[in-house]
């Protein structure tokens, strides 16, 4: 028995956060649940995605780790994230099984992941 209870919020540092939350409010099609110049949070399907100023930001940010939120059309939503502004990153692809992924990166540079995998459910 873990005593992890799971993945609840995923950040992401940006150097503008009022532009940012105009963005991430656009591209999610969600208004932020909690709104301050230190911190705007979003609640996206039971889990949080925060926006968090960086005092700096680094010529280019390293890519250890990826979120990837849970989609039903991989395509569509890559597609519409790359209308609302965001680059292109790694395209939709299948990775196994009917899993399907794919990466945009926001203006600030963050990886946005994208997944469709029916084999997995959030433990609730």
């Amino acid at each position: 028995m873990t005593p992890f209870l799971g993945l609840r919020t995923a950040i992401y540092k940006v150097a503008d956060v009022t532009k940012a939350k105009e963005w991430y409010t656009r591209a999610f099609a969600t208004e932020p649940y909690f709104d301050e110049p230190f911190y705007v949070g979003y609640n996206i399907g039971g889990f949080e995605l925060g926006l968090q100023p960086g005092e700096t930001v680094a010529p280019q940010k390293a890519e250890s780790v990826a979120a990837y939120w849970g989609v039903e059309d991989v395509a569509a939503v890559y597609e519409s994230l790359l209308q609302a502004g965001a680059l292109p990153h790694e395209p939709p692809q299948n990775v196994g099984g009917d899993i399907i992924v794919a990466t945009v990166k926001d203006p600030w540079d963050n990886v946005i992941g994208l997944i469709y995998n029916p084999h997995f459910n959030a433990a609730k």
